[in-house]
């Protein structure tokens, strides 16, 4: 029987004080917590999964609480989730509540935060996301790497792995399907902090347009939903060349780890999302 497997971890990193970013995972949710081994759930198909990250937007106040109000509802709402329209009436909730909290609370007001995520259905995959967090189609594990992590303690995050995918594979390659919300690059930038749209970040209501599309969904598919503390400071090529060479708990630690040698400048979350037979 098809299954699908989640495994994810939250950090501050090193430059920050606090954990403002949040993740959902079905009815579960992690906001404001360090997690720096990765934890590992497992679903059967059946009722739509949403696994989701919100990054509570930096520089402006209540980040943290931003983000964790969305986690919490698009947890509520996930069982219903189940077509394109779905999730951006969800999306469009989040977003007034952002606003109306702010608006009971002076000390909340600008507060704001990106999202990002998936809808597992059966069959099918819904990606969808507002700001300039991610959603990486990452490929299917390498057979080799997928067997051996079958039979070693995910939890031992320091024992080597040899085995990486063919690179010649373009179908196996990593590419972002979510769409960035963020303005054109200067020249010889790489990244940018600069957000054109968010749920809440603005002093009176906003309106969003949510990305969302619907792709197929196979056994062997995984994808990556992370925050921006990942993709900023790890060029896409590194994240690719460690995802071909791992998979599950030792594939995220991976990720992190490689975000804390690159200085770790922003809080962490990174789901790895995989369908197995």
């Amino acid at each position: 029987m098809p299954y699908i497997t989640v495994t994810a971890l939250s950090h501050t990193g090193l430059q920050r004080d606090h954990n403002e970013d949040s993740l959902v995972v079905g009815p579960w949710t992690l906001c404001g917590t360090v997690t720096e081994n990765p934890q590992t759930m497992v679903f059967p198909f059946g009722h739509p999964l949403v696994v989701a990250v919100a990054d509570g937007m930096g520089g402006q106040p209540a980040g943290d609480v931003a983000s964790s109000l969305v986690a919490r509802r698009l947890a509520a709402y996930g069982p219903s989730l189940d077509s394109e329209d779905a999730v951006r009436d969800a999306l469009a909730l989040c977003n007034h509540a952002v606003y109306a909290a702010a608006d009971r609370d002076p000390e909340l007001t600008m507060m704001g935060t990106t999202v990002a995520g998936v809808v597992v259905l059966e069959g099918e995959l819904l990606v969808f996301n507002v700001g300039d967090s991610r959603v990486l189609d990452v490929g299917p594990a390498d057979a080799d790497e997928a067997n051996e992590a079958e039979e070693t303690d995910e939890a031992d995050a320091v024992d080597e792995v040899q085995e990486t995918a063919p690179a010649d594979e373009a179908d196996e390659s990593l590419h972002q399907v979510s769409v960035d919300d963020s303005p054109p690059l200067a020249p010889g930038r790489r990244t940018t902090s600069i957000v054109t749209q968010a749920l809440g970040g603005a002093p009176s209501f906003s309106e969003i347009t949510p990305h969302v599309s619907m792709s197929p969904l196979s056994p062997g598919k995984r994808m990556v939903v992370c925050t921006d503390g990942l993709t900023d400071p790890v060029p896409e090529d590194r994240i690719d060349e460690l995802l071909r060479a791992h998979d599950g708990g030792r594939a995220v630690f991976e990720l992190w780890k490689a975000a804390m040698e690159a200085g770790g400048p922003d809080n962490i979350t990174v789901a790895l999302v995989s369908v197995a037979d």
